[in-house]
Order: C-alpha cells, then structure tokens, then sequence
C-alpha cells in the first residue's frame, strides 16, 4: 500500500506493508534513527514521536495510520544548529546519561511545556509517567524541564519588554 505523511515539515510518499509499524516507517523506510525503538509493547516510551501535535507511543501506530498527517520527530526539534530549549535544558541539566529514552523524554517534555510553561515537578512526573529511564533516576529530567521553563519565561519576558 501507498502511505503519504509529513515528517519534520517534509513530505514523503512511500510503499509499505501494510502491518508496518510507524516507529520502523521512521527508522528503517526515512533513516530518521533518533526515534528509538525499545520494549515493544509500548511500555516504555523511548518511540515517542508527535503525530499532529500530540505525543504517541509510534511503536502502537501503523505507518498506515499516520497517512494524510503531520508527524514529528525528536530530528526536528531544533532550529538548524540551534537546539530547542528543552534539549538546552537536557545539557545544562544532565537530562541523560546512555540517552536511549532521551528522544522520547524530549518529545513528551516538549508537548508538555507547550500545553504547561511552567509545571510542578508533580505535572512533570506525571507527563513522563509512561517513559522509562533506567540511568538517571528521573531528578535531572525534572530539573531539566524545570529549567527549561524558566528559561522560557525569562526569553519571553525579555521579548515583551523590547
């Protein structure tokens, strides 16, 4: 079968079985590997991906159902060199250690900032709570959000008073 979606503002037109699953259309048919793919019963959320803004589990998705959509992965979140705040806030704050369930956490962190641009450290566990780290023990991916946050506010801030 023939599925079209876009990916990361691209457009791609493919022929794929139709059983294949999302994560693999992303890795396997468009190369695009920063989307990982780990447990596969969708426990632990390294697959996370945006599928017209929303996160998704893509490894619960057929390529199938992603046709006619937008899809985005954790490759277009930064702005050519310039890194999304919350993959700063990720460095800044050592958000990751092997860095296998990064792409995923910065996917769900991501959604969550731009629905909440200031969440408690309660809203940010529960945000997460269907992605597992085994390295960090989830405090540096709180501070990392956390960070992120106010960073946000204080550019925001800055904006309005030029």
């Amino acid at each position: 079968m023939q599925v079209t979606m876009t990916v990361n503002g691209v457009e791609y037109t493919r022929e794929i079985e139709g059983r294949m699953l999302l994560v693999h259309f992303l890795r396997d048919v468009l190369g695009l590997t920063g989307t990982h793919w780990g447990c596969d019963t969708s426990n632990c959320g390294v697959c996370v991906v945006w599928m017209d803004g929303e996160p998704v589990k893509s490894c619960t998705v057929l390529a199938a159902m992603a046709g006619g959509r937008e899809v985005r992965t954790v490759e277009g979140l930064a702005n050519g060199a310039e890194l999304d705040p919350i993959q700063e806030g990720f460095r800044q704050c050592h958000g990751l250690q092997c860095g296998f369930c990064t792409p995923g956490m910065l996917m769900t962190c991501r959604a969550l900032l731009d629905k909440n641009p200031d969440p408690t450290e309660g809203e940010i566990r529960e945000a997460i709570s269907g992605q597992i780290c085994r390295c960090t023990g989830y405090s540096s991916i709180i501070r990392s959000v956390r960070w992120t946050a106010v960073h946000e506010a204080k550019a925001k801030e800055e904006v309005a008073q030029a």
